[in-house]
């Protein structure tokens, strides 16, 4: 935290026959001098495409649709739609164009609290030039997932939130999770997100809605660490399609993992996923060897260096544990 000027962070480790370490540190609000508290949400930003396309891969588990199908069997427009499948979109390798582009900054710069639909923010993606054909390079991008989000919408029949909530929450008993749009509805206690400011932590904007099913939803340290078990072991999947999951190669662009597989990163032999945005980094991997699982959030984004500090602890935490240093 003192390296990166982190505010304020919780963090949880779980070793089986170890026991578990949880913390919360420093300033939740720098403004109104709140501490962090351990029952606040954080958001979970990317780690959300971990969820979204966990949904997808239980769908072809039913059999209600497969990894080879084409996003152009359940959204029109998509440039290269008829050759992207959606195994390209959970791994990062269909070259398509992500939303974030300057029609989007348009309507957001007109109006920063429009609540983003879906259908929106796959809208300012559609008919863009791709930015490489489909399998010849793997780019992260927010779009992928939010084009998946789609196919559980249309797959389904219902909307994204309450198939999440009726194939992963409930099962799962995640009463602490929860998928958010408008922030207006964030009912309980959570931090203010920063970015390094010269004069000190700046509080970043808080539409949510702007990431969808690649970023929208917030947790607790223990949903986290129930979520990271269950995403590295595959526990809501069949053994076979969690194998295909695992299937990955290095990003050539995007976050620092070892590998991205299907909505989910390796690094070092831990799996899981981190996310950022908006003034909050996360980080929640899990190693199937030991059973160890690590859950770090922090509520500072954008660091100047570049660096993720909340994958930055997680990274460190991960090599005292490995190393097999007693408390």
């Amino acid at each position: 935290m003192t390296e990166y000027g982190v505010p304020g962070a919780a963090v949880g480790v779980w070793i089986p026959g170890k026991g578990t370490w949880t913390t919360v540190s420093g300033t939740a609000d720098v403004e109104k001098d709140v501490a962090v508290d351990p029952a606040m949400q954080w958001p979970l930003r990317s780690i959300t495409k971990s969820y979204t396309v966990t949904l997808v891969l239980q769908l072809v588990d039913q059999g209600v649709i497969s990894l080879d199908d084409t996003i152009d069997q359940y959204v029109e427009g998509v440039t290269d739609g008829d050759r992207i499948t959606l195994r390209d979109l959970a791994g990062m390798t269909s070259g398509n164009a992500d939303y974030t582009n300057d029609d989007f900054v348009e309507a957001f710069s007109e109006n920063p609290e429009r609540i983003f639909t879906l259908e929106d923010l796959n809208g300012f993606m559609l008919g863009k030039p791709a930015q490489f054909a489909p399998g010849a390079g793997k780019v992260y991008t927010n779009a992928n997932t939010n084009l998946l989000g789609a196919v559980v919408e249309q797959a389904t029949g219902q909307p994204f939130d309450a198939v999440l909530e009726d194939f992963i929450l409930e099962p799962l008993g995640q009463a602490d999770t929860e998928y958010i749009v408008d922030v207006a509805t964030w009912a309980t206690a959570h931090p203010v997100g920063y970015a390094p400011d010269d004069d000190g932590p700046d509080p970043q904007g808080t539409n949510m809605s702007v990431f969808g099913p690649a970023g929208s939803m917030v947790s607790t340290l223990d949903d986290g660490r129930v979520w990271a078990e269950t995403l590295a072991t595959g526990a809501l999947l069949e053994e076979s399609t969690q194998k295909q999951r695992l299937v990955g190669a290095p990003l050539d662009a995007g976050p620092p993992y070892g590998l991205y597989a299907l909505g989910i990163g390796e690094t070092g032999g831990w799996w899981g996923h981190n996310g950022e945005g908006f003034g909050f980094t996360a980080a929640l991997f899990h190693q199937p060897d030991t059973g160890a699982s690590v859950v770090a959030f922090m509520n500072l984004s954008n660091e100047t260096s570049g660096a993720h500090p909340a994958d930055q602890l997680f990274r460190r935490l991960a090599a005292v544990i490995e190393s097999g240093a007693e408390p």
